[in-house]
């Protein structure tokens, strides 16, 4: 297998739900392995949910990007997940495009962060917060 680079959230118990949202918009293909779907881990140092979501895989279609993720444990940590410094960038074929995913995003249950709109270096830029709190930004030449 060739190397590659893909993106991998971790959400507080909802990783299952944005999945299946995030395939919604985007299509593709979905895998979803909850912990009852996997063998036992001797030596964990958590006990999870047997429902929580051990790993799941979003392909995006025609190869156009791989979103993986997992439940975030109760580990004492708690992440930032709006307000961070990252965001998902999907860069789309055409304004149209990206326009019609941001609009699936926001109704959805997301808000716009900023306004998709021609950019100062010439292309097309915006955001959009889903409803988990991820920042979506498109871009497109």
């Amino acid at each position: 297998m060739a190397a590659s680079l893909a993106a991998y959230i971790a959400l507080p118990g909802t990783v299952g739900e944005a999945m299946e949202h995030w395939h919604d918009v985007f299509g593709g293909e979905l895998m979803i392995m909850r912990y009852s779907d996997v063998p036992p881990m001797p030596g964990s140092p958590f006990t999870p949910d047997s429902n929580a979501v051990a790993h799941a895989t979003l392909t995006l279609p025609g190869g156009a990007g791989i979103l993986s993720g997992g439940d975030a444990m109760p580990d004492g940590n708690d992440y930032n997940v709006r307000g961070s410094a990252y965001s998902l960038l999907y860069t789309s074929e055409t304004p149209d495009d990206a326009k019609t995913l941001i609009a699936k995003l926001v109704d959805g249950g997301g808000e716009e962060g900023m306004p998709f709109a021609q950019a100062p270096w010439g292309g097309w830029y915006g955001q959009v917060f889903d409803r988990y709190g991820v920042m979506w930004s498109f871009s497109c030449d």
